[in-house]
């Protein structure tokens, strides 16, 4: 007689003992100008924070890819697809309305006001280098506090401005901000870069961020 089948080695779910330490959790915050002293092993977390956020950051990193037409193949062939480019780019919703998320979001500059006790931002015709935004960072949370921390060494929004406001609401505005290659070398991937600490760097990391977000309370 043959032996029964149980199936004991199927489970019926992914959970492992790692699961809790890569599930990425909370909104994340958003930043201008993020970098990491080398020799202060510290990230300038606090200096950098562009503003308090709504619903969260969305990251957004696609390959374009194309997959080279052979006659006969009627399916998707390995090997026979290239990369040809790739997008990435970060959206999210300010609840803070500053000069400076104003420039960034309309690629504006600072006017001449004729309203005492006024500034006025105001258009202008072309992007200069000043409007690519340097070292754009999100920095998410593991659910052990561990940081994930994506940098764009080039953003510029292309979202545009946009505000509603509603009664008994505060007002939001969406920035997508993308990210793009320099002139040189060849332009042929982004300058993104994903950090994940190491268990050796971790808390390292941890208390370098903590001690960033103490010094400005």
């Amino acid at each position: 007689m043959a032996d029964t089948l149980t199936f004991e080695e199927f489970k019926s779910s992914g959970i492992t003992d790692k699961t809790p330490k890569n599930i990425v959790f909370g909104a994340g915050t958003i930043h201008k100008g993020l970098k990491y002293d080398a020799s202060k092993k510290t990230w300038n977390f606090a200096e950098s924070l562009i503003g308090a956020t709504s619903g969260g950051t969305k990251l957004s990193i696609k390959p374009e890819l194309k997959d080279i037409e052979v006659d006969g193949a009627v399916v998707k062939v390995k090997d026979l697809t290239v990369k040809t480019g790739e997008t990435a780019q970060m959206d999210t919703n300010m609840v803070e309305l500053s000069p400076e998320t104003i420039k960034m979001a309309i690629i504006g500059q600072n006017g001449t006001s004729t309203a005492e006790g006024y500034d006025v931002i105001e258009s202008k015709a072309r992007i200069e280098k000043d409007d690519y935004i340097e070292n754009f960072g999100y920095i998410g949370r593991f659910l052990d506090g561990r940081p994930v921390i994506v940098i764009f060494d080039n953003a510029l929004c292309t979202s545009g401005l946009e505000i509603e406001g509603k009664n008994k609401e505060n007002g939001t505005f969406a920035l997508t901000m993308e990210c793009y290659a320099d002139l040189s070398p060849a332009a042929d991937t982004l300058p993104y870069h994903i950090y994940l600490p190491t268990g050796t760097t971790t808390e390292q990391v941890q208390q370098s961020i903590d001690s960033s977000t103490k010094a400005t309370d």
